[in-house]
């Protein structure tokens, strides 16, 4: 940084302004701007606010003008002698080299507080990139094995769909022969019923055939026997039950046993339509 590239700033800790036009100068090699300035020294016991050194005579503390006009830097120094001016002039340098140094001090010590905390910043970003590097990594492991799950479900899911599919021809199959065969036992109950009702009417007109050629014999079986006192005892013989059942021959079996042959064969043919 050049002793003339730039101006000077307030010392003032909070306030770091560039100075123009009116500053106050101390003789601990402080400047302040006329606002600071003129709020911190108005004050006694006067103390820098840079470094609360003692201000105490009158000259320890000067207003000036920081941009004087042309009159007044040709009447400052007249008169004086060159040593003097000399003087005047190495002290006015060394105010200012001072004050150069020192801003440079402060930006040397910002930056390097910058730089520490950009290092600290970049450690916490590191950690924390690392740290999501990490939790990525366990992400795409944990999607890598989803979709192997998932690949798994889906393996099965055709197998079921498969097996459920050939159940279902399966049922479909069985279906139909369970309605074809219930379609044929239907048929053979409505012939066992038909030759049933068949064989019914025909015993019907064999037992009425019957009951007509025998009709003499039973009428004969009615009539009494004699009493005693009506003349001689007579034992006669007569029919008082049907004859006996012939295996061969439908006519020869007695009535109450075709009607039980009768309830059997209908009671065969119910059970096969439940079925």
């Amino acid at each position: 940084m050049a002793v003339c590239d730039d101006l000077l700033k307030c010392n003032f800790p909070k306030c770091r302004g560039k100075l123009s036009g009116r500053a106050w100068i101390t003789a601990c090699s402080h400047i302040f701007c006329d606002q600071h300035g003129s709020g911190e020294f108005s004050r006694s016991p006067t103390v820098c606010p840079a470094c609360n050194s003692t201000l105490s005579s009158k000259l320890d503390i000067v207003r000036t003008e920081l941009s004087p006009s042309e009159e007044h830097k040709a009447m400052m120094l007249a008169g004086l002698r060159p040593e003097i001016v000399l003087d005047i002039c190495s002290r006015a340098l060394a105010f200012w080299t001072y004050q150069v140094y020192q801003e440079r001090l402060y930006q040397e010590y910002n930056h390097s507080r910058t730089e520490e905390h950009l290092k600290q910043m970049e450690k916490i970003y590191a950690h924390q990139l690392q740290s999501k590097d990490s939790e990525l990594v366990a992400m795409k492991g944990e999607i890598n094995s989803l979709k192997k799950m998932l690949e798994e479900y889906k393996r099965k899911y055709s197998e079921v769909s498969e097996k459920l599919m050939e159940r279902n021809r399966q049922y479909t199959k069985l279906q139909g022969i369970y309605d074809t065969l219930r379609l044929h036992n239907v048929a053979v109950v409505n012939q066992e019923a038909s030759r049933s009702r068949e064989r019914s009417q025909q015993d019907q007109s064999e037992s009425f055939g019957f009951l007509g050629n025998y009709g003499n014999v039973f009428q004969a079986a009615k009539t009494p026997p004699q009493r005693s006192s009506d003349g001689n005892f007579h034992s006669q013989t007569f029919f008082c039950t049907s004859p006996a059942d012939d295996p061969g021959n439908m006519a020869y079996g007695s009535p109450g046993l075709r009607a039980e042959r009768l309830n059997l064969a209908s009671s065969r043919a119910f059970k096969v339509m439940r079925m």
